[in-house]
Formats: C-alpha cells, structure tokens, sequence
C-alpha cells in the first residue's frame, strides 16, 4: 500500500509513502487507493480536518507518473485517464471537511494539483519545496484540474506564469502569491499543524477558495473583459517569443485557461482532459518525454566500475586563467560554496576576472535571484594571486588559460609541484589533448578535463574528459562535483574535439562550405533557426569568435584529417581579423541593429547557392554521420551522450528529442544513400558514411532500440 490512513483526536490523516521509490508520483493505482479512502471516510462530518502529507524526505508528489502518460498512444486513452485523475481530486476537492495538503518539498505537476483540490496548504521553510506545474515542459497540458484551479485561487495572472513558464515556485514565493497559506519550521510541525487546524475550525471559515481581491492596475486587468483579454494577448505574445511556435503546450494552456474561465468546473475540466489528450500523443511530448528521462539519468551518472570509490570533498578550488571563463567558473563555485583562489599574470587580468565573476552576480541581483547580501558572501569566497599562494590546500584546479597546449602543458607542470598529491588537476580545453597536457606531471592520474560551456553560470552541460591514465577516483570525484556545481555531466574519452565541440564544427564548417558556393549568410542562418537551433552558424561563430573557431578547425584537421580542412571563406573573414562580437565585426555588424557584414558577402564569389532542403540535410547529415564515427571511436558510451551534449551544449532542438534520435525519424538507410551521393559528388572525404552507419544499413537497426 502507498497511502497510510488514520484518525487520532478528530484529525484524519493521509500519508503518501510509495514503496521501493525515493518519491511518491500520482499512477493509477495510488490514485484508486486514494479514492478508496475518501470513499470509506467513517462519518467525515465529525472530522476537524484531514490532513495530506508525505513520509518521503524533500518529496509531498513529484508528480503524475510519467511513465503512464509516456506510454498513451491515442487520445481517447489520454482522455480517460485525464479523465479519472479528475473525478478522484474532484471528490477530494468536495469534501465536507476542511482537507490540508502539508508540502515539506516537491510538489509538482500532479502533485501540485492534488494540493490545489485541498482547502489549504501549508509549506516549509525547507529549501527544497517547489510548487509548479510543469506540464508544459513535457509537451502537454495539466491534466487533473490544475488549469481551472489555480486561477481560481491565486489570480489570472500569476495562475498563467506558472502554467505557461513551468516553472516553480519556492514556498516564499508560494506564500506572497497566495499559492500556500502559511510557511512553518519544519521542528514542530505536527504541533502547528495540529494548531492550525483549530486555528481553522474556530474561525468557522471552511472555504474553498479565496476571493482574490488584486489592488490598482490588476484589479482592472483581472476583473474586466478588457483587462482579461489584454492578459491573454500579451501572455500569446511572450510564449511565442520564447517557443518560436515549436512548442504547442503552452499555447494550449493558456487556450484552456482562456476558455474556461467562467464555466463550471464539469465544462472545464472536459476542456482541459481533452487538450491534455491531444497533446500527450504528439511526437513532441513523446520527444520531451524521453528527454525528461534522460536528463534524469545524467543527473545520477556514476562512474562504471567505482562503486566502492568514495569522492573525496571539495571545499577550495584554484582556479589558473583569470578571463571570461576563469572569471565565470570562479563565480560558479563561490556560488555553490566552494573557496576559490584565482591566479592569473597580473593585477589587470585579476581584476578582469573579479570582475566578470561580479557581473555575473549583479545579473542574478537584478533578475531578483539573489540579496546584495549574498553576493557580499559569495565574493568574499574569490580571492586573487599572482603565485601559487593559497593552492597548498586546494581539493581540485581548474586552469582556463589560451587555447595553447605549450602553455597549457607548463601551467600543469608548475601547479603540480604546489598542491598536494590528492588534487585533482582539471583542464576547460575545448579541444585539445588531455593525454598529451598531462606528460610533465609526475602523477598523470590526476589529469582530466573539465570542460565548461560558455557562459558558464547558464550552460547546464559539462564534459567530463578522462585519459587512459585518470584514475577511478579522479573520475569519481569530478563527477560528484560537477553535480554539485548543479551542471549536468558527461563522460567522455580524450580525442579530438571531445563530442560536442567535434560535431558542432563539423556543421558550422560546412556552413562555410554551403555560403562558398554562393549561400546567403542570413538565409542560412534562417535555415536552422526554422529548423528549431538557437541561432545559426555564422552568428554562432561570431558569439564564439572566429579566432576560436578556426584554431579549434586547425586542431581537428591536425587530430581526425583533412575532412575538418577549413572552408575557405572562415579562413579569409579571419585573415580580415574579423572575430566576431568580441571586434563588433565578423560575419555580422554588431550594434543596436545587427545586420550582415557587407565585406563577408562580398568574398562570396558563386552564385550557384543550394536550395534549403540540401544546405538544412547537409548541415544535419555532416553531425550525424561525425556522431556516428565518435560512437565507433567508443568516445562516448552510447546515442544518449550524444543527444544530451548536443541538447545541452548547443541547443540541439529539445522537440526533436535530440541528435540521433532526430536521426532515427529519418531513418539510417536514407541518411547513408544521400551521404554516399554528397561524397560521390564532392569527393573529399568529408561526407563518406561512418562504418558504423554502414553496420546500422545492413542490420537495419537504429541508433535506439
């Protein structure tokens, strides 16, 4: 059983406890055993109040079980489940009792709605409650009520950013908005519960839901016509800004809230079941889905064959090269808590690098993310060398100094002889070779590499590179800290590029190719864009700048052969010192109103441009086919490392569920002929099939079983 039922002095109470699981999600069976105990309540009149709560640690209902939603596959069985979902909170919500959801962590998705059905909640202060309803961010719609209720309780403006944005709220937030009733210590809960409830009965007010009564400009935009459907718009407006269309299930949502304010509660729920339903069987949700999966797989990676390794702890870090990225992972520790000494070749660079940790602070500041108060604190964890003073007991260095291997090589060799032998010896090389870093360091298995994105405090991803020397416990315990930083990581081998780098250049250089024979840079740039990436290539290289890009094209080449030979036209827009944002100039003019740079155009001498559907297949295909040829090295373990580095590291479609699971809608067979007419027309190597593509035809297999 998952539920525990009791009564003790008028007060029942329900306790979610799913066994053998960490946290309690909203399946069917709960849910029926749910409905049981509401309709085998002894006499509930005599009831003071039931009380909902939770035994798992940090966890009230993370949510509906995904795994059930995952597996519908016609709307009418999403309806019925959405359906059946509803009836059960429906009964909970009708109760003649006052009901109490008690939130001491996650309450999401199903779990949030459930809270909504009770008369009231109540959260603490821990810090791992959040309330939301995510559904959005898994292609569908809430599907057990949450869009008719919470409009009704908390106003129609802050029901819609948490519905449409999916994101949480803690109970702070929670309580200003009027999502919770009251914020308790968790010592002593039971006790103010318990007062709680009398709290409640004596003032004899058992109400559902409170009269939201919005003060000055909001009162006119909840309580009129006028003020409503300016909501509505304005809210249609953002979702498409930030879904770009892709995303139907924010615009269904807001299309719910919309239709069913007003109605009863009957009307709207059939409204919201059957937008549920439609959306839960749509490639995209399915997509979203298995992503969902995998990001939670990646947030629990281990190391193979490390169980019995313990990680040791890092509580101070050094941190070498005191730029951009320096200054950001400088920032990104001290934000986890982690002391860090910044060391760079001058008091400018020091200051630079302070500077840009700040920066990005007084961002999280403005955005209201942090108190001037923690910023002060998280500061004061950064503190500046020009030596190697204040690495004597560093737990792990990180070096983010040039693209140099010479450099780099000298840096691990110095900083070896001034930490102790634990130290874990880190590099953020987007590109070069871990192995070869590592030759002057007396102890090599203590190199990896540690390769942040940029910019650090926003990129989720990191790529976790080992050598064929990184010991189990350096492993071990870079990945435990990666997982602190709250990134996502990656296991990867050393090779050239690593993955994503290796397969994002791949695609932009042959960008560069299709704009040589007589592409338009801003249509192909829209190519993508359509296609659903963040941005195109050529404004990708001028946010990377071109002086990176093409040494990063230099290494590959000089790593994996000519097929990475740099396409021409990179190599002369760099020979003009066009970098990119970093100059103001690059493929683009960068200023108030970004517009294509005239010079680069004018290098383009062809005029035999190809259409969209070839310069779209032959940018895909080239990251496909080069994935392909990384999972034949064994760089990576599997197509799910693929898909999320690329998601997470370059913005890959989520919608499309990923690289090779993009792939797999095409079908391998496909992928393999077109490649064998690109390299039959082109001949240089460079879109010849991988072996491992070639081994998929023949099985007639996919990258996912």
């Amino acid at each position: 059983m998952a539920l525990i039922y009791k009564e003790e002095n008028n007060i029942a109470t329900i306790t979610f406890d799913q066994p053998d699981s960490r946290a309690n999600v909203l399946g069917t069976a709960i849910l029926l055993e749910l409905d049981k105990i509401l309709d085998q309540l002894n006499n509930p009149s005599s009831l003071k109040a039931i009380v909902i709560q939770s035994a798992k640690k940090d966890i009230f209902i993370a949510g509906a079980d995904i795994k059930e939603i995952e597996s519908i596959t016609d709307a009418a069985e999403g309806k019925t489940k959405s359906q059946a979902g509803q009836r059960i909170l429906n009964k909970l919500e009708d109760l003649p009792v006052p009901t109490i959801a008690v939130i001491d962590g996650a309450a999401l998705g199903g779990g949030c709605e459930l809270a909504l059905a009770c008369r009231y909640r109540i959260a603490t202060f821990n810090d791992k409650v959040r309330i939301g309803l995510p559904e959005v961010n898994l292609g569908f719609v809430p599907g057990f009520g949450g869009t008719w209720r919470l409009p009704r309780l908390v106003g129609l403006q802050g029901a819609l950013k948490l519905i449409l944005s999916g994101a949480p709220v803690d109970g702070r937030a929670a309580l200003k908005m009027g999502l919770i009733d009251r914020l308790y210590s968790r010592v002593g809960l039971a006790d103010r519960v318990a007062e709680f409830v009398n709290e409640i009965n004596a003032s004899g007010k058992r109400r559902r839901y409170p009269v939201v009564r919005p003060k000055g400009f909001n009162a006119f935009l909840e309580n009129t016509a006028i003020g409503r459907n300016f909501i509505f718009s304005k809210s249609k407006e953002s979702v498409l800004k930030a879904s770009r269309g892709f995303y139907p299930a924010p615009l269904s949502a807001l299309d719910v809230v919309s239709r069913t304010r007003g109605l009863s509660r009957r009307a709207a729920m059939d409204i919201e079941s059957s937008a549920f339903a439609e959306l839960a069987v749509t490639p995209v949700s399915k997509n979203l889905v298995s992503l969902y999966y995998l990001t939670e797989k990646f947030k629990k990676l281990s190391v193979p064959g490390a169980e019995g390794v313990k990680p040791a702890a890092v509580s101070k870090a050094g941190v070498i090269g005191a730029g951009i990225m320096g200054g950001g992972i400088a920032q990104l520790l001290s934000n986890r808590g982690v002391r860090v000494r910044l060391k760079d070749i001058n008091h400018d660079a020091i200051a630079k690098g302070l500077k840009a940790a700040y920066d990005v602070y007084k961002q999280a500041i403005k955005r209201r993310r942090m108190k001037p108060a923690d910023v002060a604190v998280g500061m004061a964890m950064i503190s500046g060398t020009l030596d190697h003073s204040g690495f004597s007991d560093a737990d792990i260095v990180i070096e983010a100094v040039v693209e140099n291997m010479d450099i780099k090589k000298k840096v691990f060799e110095e900083v070896a002889r001034h930490v102790p032998d634990r130290t874990i010896l880190a590099s953020n090389t987007s590109s070069l070779s871990l192995t070869e870093m590592g030759r002057g360091v007396k102890d090599p298995s203590r190199i990896i590499g540690f390769h942040f994105f940029n910019p650090v405090h926003r990129m989720p991803l990191i790529e976790i590179i080992t050598t064929g020397q990184t010991s189990q416990a350096t492993i071990a315990g870079t990945l435990e800290f990666a997982k602190r930083l709250g990134k996502t990581p990656i296991l990867v081998k050393d090779a050239p590029g690593f993955l994503v780098n290796r397969i994002l250049l791949a695609y932009i250089n042959e960008a560069g190719h299709l704009l040589q024979e007589g592409g338009d840079i801003e249509r192909l740039d829209k190519v993508v864009t359509d296609f659903g990436m963040p941005m195109g290539p050529f404004l990708l290289s001028d946010e990377v700048g071109l002086d990176v890009g093409v040494k990063v094209l230099h290494i590959l080449e000089a790593g994996l052969g000519p097929r990475f030979k740099s396409s021409k036209i990179f190599d002369e827009v760099f020979a003009l010192k066009l970098l990119g944002k970093k100059s103001g100039r690059g493929f683009y003019i960068h200023g108030p109103r970004r517009r294509v740079n005239p010079a680069v155009q004018a290098l383009i001498k062809a005029s035999s441009a190809v259409s969209d559907k070839e310069a779209l297949e032959r940018m895909l295909y080239i990251m496909i086919n080069e994935a392909a040829r990384i999972l034949e090295e064994g760089v990576v373990d599997g197509p799910d490392t693929v898909d999320i580095g690329m998601i997470m590291g370059t913005g890959f479609p989520p919608f499309r569920g990923g690289l090779l699971r993009y792939a797999d809608t095409l079908g391998v067979e496909r992928i393999v002929d077109d490649l064998n007419r690109l390299e039959e027309r082109f001949k240089d190597g460079r879109f010849k099939p991988a072996r491992f593509l070639l081994d998929m035809k023949a099985r007639n297999t996919r990258f996912y079983a």
